[in-house]
């Protein structure tokens, strides 16, 4: 029996062959799963002499899906499958030299033919923990976010097809892994291929969010959804908190409206020779909404930048580099 709380809860995932095709979790990542069934009821019933509620019988549950949220940090290892469901591509981890660090470089791509099975174990108040698999899982946005003093988190975006309690409970096993934290942090700012860290920084949160058509549901499908298609922009943005120190770094660029590359890495423990753990955000051309600093009052000027992400004509508007011990996805 486990533990009949939140305690005894369990998340895992897989690539699926076919959309909306169970397949047994075998990556199981230590996360909130805040995902649920969704449905849409059409109540019947016409007008019958006396009848003053609507008759049960003729309650039907027209369409189905599921979706929300799922909560983690970012790992040193085993975030390889949530990358490529949100970015797309193919990705293939390269081995560092003869170490045992492998690279992933996750640039942003058409994410279609990214779709997974994902498996919450919730547990009841007896301690039997209840099996909640979702089918066609696509991720549709990240935000990642880090603050002084606190670890790199992630929200990622779930879309999918169906939610089944008909699976079998896949047994958790977690690998031992690692935090990025904001004691690794830097934040890196400048023309393209030559960015130089920045000072005061105090937050840094970047959010990507892929816009889906949601592929129905169509007749003939029992009311569940296909796989959906990009449908509208890819938008890149985020915010940096910083106090007011070299005003050339942000209020500077923001009053001008001149771009720059934005570099934000996380570097961790040494894997081998001169590779470490490391998760790292490229964007190359930044553009920022806001503000001017102003005094507020007594104490130390803090300022905070909205930006967006634009396409600079040549390179990815953001790529994620991550470094790690997994030699696949």
């Amino acid at each position: 029996m486990a533990i009949g709380s939140g305690l005894g809860s369990s998340f895992g995932m897989a690539p699926e062959v076919t959309y909306g095709t169970y397949v047994a979790p075998t990556r199981f990542i230590e996360a909130t799963a805040n995902l649920t069934k969704r449905k849409n009821v059409y109540q019947g019933g016409g007008m019958a002499s006396g009848r003053m509620v609507q008759p049960g019988s003729r309650r039907y549950v027209t369409t189905k899906g599921a979706g929300g949220t799922l909560e983690t940090a970012v790992y040193s290892k085993g975030m390889g499958h949530l990358l490529n469901g949100l970015f797309g591509g193919t990705v293939v981890p390269v081995q560092q030299a003869a170490t045992a660090a492998y690279l992933q470089t996750h640039a942003l791509g058409d994410p279609f033919g990214k779709f997974y099975t994902m498996q919450a174990g919730v547990p009841d108040l007896g301690g039997t923990v209840r099996p909640y698999t979702v089918l066609g899982a696509q991720l549709t946005s990240l935000e990642l976010s880090c603050e002084t003093g606190g670890g790199l988190t992630a929200s990622w975006g779930v879309d999918a097809r169906d939610m089944t309690e008909g699976q079998t409970l896949a047994a958790p096993s977690y690998p031992a892994i690692n935090e990025f934290h904001f004691g690794q942090a830097t934040l890196k700012m400048g023309t393209y291929g030559a960015e130089a860290a920045v000072d005061a920084v105090t937050k840094v949160s970047v959010s990507v969010e892929r816009p889906r058509h949601a592929g129905g549901p169509y007749m003939g499908n029992q009311g569940l959804r296909s796989q959906g298609v990009l449908n509208d922009w890819t938008k890149v943005s985020g915010t940096i908190d910083a106090d007011f120190l070299d005003k050339t770094v942000f209020a500077d660029r923001f009053a001008s409206d001149a771009p720059t590359s934005i570099v934000w890495e996380f570097v961790g423990p040494l894997i081998a020779s001169t590779y470490y753990e490391t998760f790292r955000v490229k964007m190359p051309q930044v553009y920022f909404d806001g503000d001017t600093p102003t005094a507020s009052g007594p104490a130390e000027v803090k300022t905070s930048y909205p930006f967006v992400a634009q396409h600079d004509g040549t390179n990815p508007p953001i790529t994620i580099e991550y470094i790690s011990t997994d030699l696949a996805l």
